[in-house]
């Protein structure tokens, strides 16, 4: 099962649901593929403790664009059983190649096309726009997460997303569903915080998940220590939260 994650608005913890549900479901005894599609590669440091990938490492540029083998391109990281496909720069001049390619939108799908052979679950961490990088990411995906912050913009973007959806649907993957859409950096202080989520769950019912993630400080101490937070500090709110919503998408799945 291929999962992309993806909100073309920045901000609303799209790598940290990419990472953390990832994680989740690998310490529940999967394998799991996590492939870093973003060039700013905040999934790829996320998930080494620390330590940075060899600059001369095969990134999922290279994977897409010059066909090497997805095995040639994975690497360990510091949670058992997940593996990745780091990030990197070149994906920022991947998005403009991919203009002139023929085939140009199911390249990722093609490169991913041997993931079934080892991993039960492949992730995919989007880029924070809807370019060529993330229509390649719904094409090769079966299910779509999208990550919802709760603050007022909230639904702001989600339209474009949903016509996205839609026309990678018509055109390319009739077989992409949506997942759910996860509701983020919950503040029970706030009374909008709650106001959005009835909102969001008003507006696409039966698509939101029931979990909510709720703001700590845990979340963003953990990517320093270059590890997810449900790894980080397993019983805070937020990495509770996490679990809860992979076994969401796994029961959805």
């Amino acid at each position: 099962m291929i999962y992309a994650v993806a909100n073309q608005k920045g901000g609303v913890g799209k790598t940290t649901t990419t990472v953390n549900v990832a994680a989740s479901i690998a310490a529940a005894g999967h394998r799991v593929l996590l492939v870093d599609a973003d060039a700013q590669a905040n999934a790829t440091s996320g998930v080494l403790g620390g330590e940075r990938p060899d600059p001369d490492a095969a990134t999922t540029a290279d994977v897409m664009l010059d066909g090497v083998p997805l095995r040639d391109a994975r690497i360990a990281t510091v949670v058992p059983r997940l593996d990745l496909v780091p990030g990197g720069a070149d994906l920022a001049a991947a998005a403009v190649e991919l203009v002139s390619r023929d085939g140009r939108e199911g390249l990722m799908r093609t490169a991913l096309a041997q993931a079934s052979v080892e991993y039960r679950y492949v992730f995919i961490d989007c880029p924070p726009s809807l370019d060529l990088i993330t229509v390649n990411a719904l094409v090769a995906a079966d299910r779509l997460i999208v990550p919802v912050q709760c603050e007022y913009y909230a639904l702001e973007g989600l339209s474009r997303l949903m016509e996205t959806v839609a026309e990678v649907r018509a055109r390319l993957n009739p077989d992409l569903a949506i997942s759910g859409l996860l509701m983020t950096m919950h503040d029970p202080r706030t009374r909008i915080s709650g106001e959005v989520v009835t909102e969001v769950r008003t507006h696409f019912p039966g698509l939101v998940l029931d979990t909510v993630v709720p703001r700590n400080v845990r979340v963003t101490e953990s990517p320093s220590f270059g590890e997810p937070v449900v790894r980080y500090d397993p019983h805070c709110a937020a990495a509770e939260a996490y679990q809860h919503a992979s076994r969401e998408v796994m029961a959805r799945g």
